[in-house]
């Protein structure tokens, strides 16, 4: 080999090196707008009032008498109605925090079409709005974490960050930045404006008759137990697991990788809805499809990720590297609880 031809080689591999690593770099970076905004400065002076959602109030209120008339009942539903009520559990999740949450909001990972059919379908059994509106709602919760632009802002409270945001009217900040968001992506998405097309029809038949009507019909089940205990029971501990993200899993728990902002990890969070408790990894890493350093522990959503990749229905999933997770705890964290957690 000649000089020249030497030289030729040397600068093609370095135009190989150069491809992989910014091609490494896209696969470690944030493609939509889910990185926090810290030039938002929040306005002086008083507070917007608040206003009730009343319907929303009455409706919160009954729903969780319902289910409070659930575990009246739960001793006696049958064992197969116990194991639906699971699986009910599992796939209404799955289709927040595998669906929503890591797919569409955050789109750490792709999916298949039949994966992204499964997750609108399991979306709507969640009945905690449309794929579309909760994407644009917690983007906006990542970009102005913490501020009157958050839709559940946990610096108001528990109750605020749990349940009561649901009760009052938006601020006007959070209407205002969602607006400006960058949501092309989901727009484009078929199945997502899809689903939201027919958002109303298909929670009242996946949330309430397919719950309901399945242990009737197979299994003999009552109608009024397949109703409180599938139906509402499982809804409504389903919303409190996801509630419990954005109230408890900011406000206890240790801030191993950044302890300037306020989520935190919360393996009781984790547990509950299904790996998406170990939050402060979260808000600092937004992109990694995990939501978590140590793989399938507490993250059931982890394991069904990777589970769909090893059948060739979802791809490409993004993850930070253990060199940029000590860098991050060596510059903005305490690293405390991370040798217990892992």
């Amino acid at each position: 080999m000649t000089e020249t031809e030497t030289r030729g080689h040397r600068a093609d591999k370095r135009q190989k090196a150069d491809a992989a690593t910014s091609a490494a770099a896209a696969e470690t970076t944030s493609t939509v707008e889910d990185v926090f905004d810290d030039t938002y400065v929040e306005k002086e002076g008083p507070k917007p009032p608040r206003t009730p959602v009343w319907r929303n109030i009455i409706l919160m209120s009954l729903l969780h008498a319902g289910a409070l008339y659930g575990l009246v009942v739960l001793p006696s539903a049958s064992v197969p109605t116990l194991a639906w009520s699971v699986v009910c559990y599992l796939m209404s999740a799955l289709g927040v925090t595998a669906g929503a949450h890591r797919l569409w909001s955050h789109r750490s990972y792709k999916a298949s079409l039949p994966l992204q059919i499964f997750l609108a379908l399991a979306n709507s059994m969640a009945f905690q709005n449309d794929i579309y509106e909760w994407a644009r709602d917690h983007r906006v919760h990542h970009k102005y974490s913490e501020t009157d632009a958050d839709p559940h802002n946990a610096k108001r409270g528990f109750f605020f960050s749990h349940i009561g945001w649901l009760m009052l009217r938006k601020h006007p900040d959070v209407i205002e930045k969602g607006r400006k968001l960058e949501l092309s992506d989901l727009r484009a998405d078929k199945v997502v404006m899809f689903q939201r097309r027919h958002y109303k029809l298909s929670v009242v038949v996946l949330c309430f008759l397919v719950p309901t009507l399945i242990p009737w019909y197979f299994w003999g089940e009552s109608l009024a137990v397949a109703y409180f205990v599938p139906g509402l029971l499982r809804y409504t501990l389903v919303l409190n697991a996801t509630w419990l993200v954005n109230s408890a899993a900011h406000m206890w728990g240790n801030r191993p990788y950044d302890k300037t902002i306020n989520p935190r990890e919360n393996p009781l969070v984790a547990f509950s809805a299904m790996g998406e408790g170990f939050h402060n990894y979260h808000h600092t890493f937004p992109f990694d499809y995990a939501t978590g350093e140590f793989g399938w522990k507490l993250n059931v959503t982890t394991a069904f990720i990777d589970l769909m990749c090893s059948l060739g229905l979802a791809r490409e999933r993004k993850s930070v590297s253990k060199e940029m997770i000590a860098a991050r705890i060596k510059r903005t964290g305490t690293g405390e609880g991370i040798n217990k957690s892992g």
